[in-house]
């Protein structure tokens, strides 16, 4: 069966969820295996208050922050200050990234490591080089703070696909795993499914998106386009995941709510769709 027949097939069980009362279908998704949550790269154009009041708007109680919202150059007193702000929305604090750790320096990885401490964050979601990556696992062991390599697709000549994240972590400390990017990955021209299930308990992250033509780069609302979503939560829950779904939005960056918010519905729905 193709991704988009498997894809259209579920639309009527997905589309009643998503038209059921929004309370129900939120408290059928939250209890979901794994969480949705915002990747605030999303919310790039918008400063640190503004963007968690629309992350608020999704009703969206998870977010993996970007350098926009809590900048890694600001003072310990500032980074909690604006950990507080998300915190006190209501929002958890679920990863921070994606963070570029490419300098072969301790003291350098020592830094972020020190950054997300303060942040609050269990997992840091990382673009290193396969040079920095074993260097990075004694801060892993350290601090206790998760990484994730995230995959860039065909551009990047250190991780393009999941399968070579994995190939650097294969042998670290079980907190040293991957997040997979769903659009790089396809670019790559690998499977997200079979990634999915290769990466196994080192997947702990994922960025999602959707496009209506993958090799033209057209973005949309999640959905929408022809990636295999509904295939993606089903293999995720067959295999209890329990990491978290972030929702990365790279189109409408001045405007971007109401994408997001229609992304977020079509998974819930999903989501309510597979419970029942």
């Amino acid at each position: 069966m193709s991704f988009e027949t498997s894809r259209r097939g579920f639309l009527t069980g997905a589309s009643a969820a998503v038209l059921a009362p929004l309370h129900g279908v939120i408290a059928r998704a939250e209890n979901a295996p794994f969480k949705l949550a915002v990747a605030t790269y999303s919310l790039r154009e918008f400063q640190r208050d503004l963007a968690i009041k629309m992350i608020k708007q999704m009703n969206v109680r998870y977010a993996n922050v970007k350098e926009y919202h809590l900048p890694a150059n600001d003072t310990p007193k500032q980074l909690s200050k604006g950990r507080r702000e998300f915190e006190e929305a209501g929002i958890e604090i679920v990863a921070g990234g994606v963070i570029t750790l490419d300098k072969n320096d301790d003291a350098d990885i020592r830094r972020y490591f020190e950054y997300a401490k303060t942040c609050g964050m269990p997992l840091m979601v990382i673009a290193p080089t396969t040079e920095t990556m074993p260097r990075i696992e004694p801060f892993v062991k350290e601090y206790n703070i998760k990484t994730a390599i995230h995959n860039h697709g065909p551009e990047d000549k250190h991780f393009p696909t999941p399968q070579s994240s994995l190939q650097a972590v294969k042998n670290l400390d079980q907190r040293c795993g991957v997040c997979i990017d769903v659009g790089h990955t396809l670019r790559a021209g690998a499977d997200v499914l079979e990634s999915i299930s290769e990466a196994g308990p080192r997947l702990f992250d994922m960025h999602i998106k959707d496009a209506r033509d993958m090799k033209k780069g057209d973005g949309c609302p999640v959905g929408e386009g022809v990636f295999p979503v509904v295939d993606i939560f089903k293999r995720l829950r067959k295999m209890n995941y329990t990491g978290t779904v972030s929702l990365e939005y790279e189109i409408e960056e001045d405007n971007p709510l109401a994408g997001m918010k229609a992304s977020f519905a079509y998974m819930r729905g999903v989501l309510a769709g597979l419970g029942s």
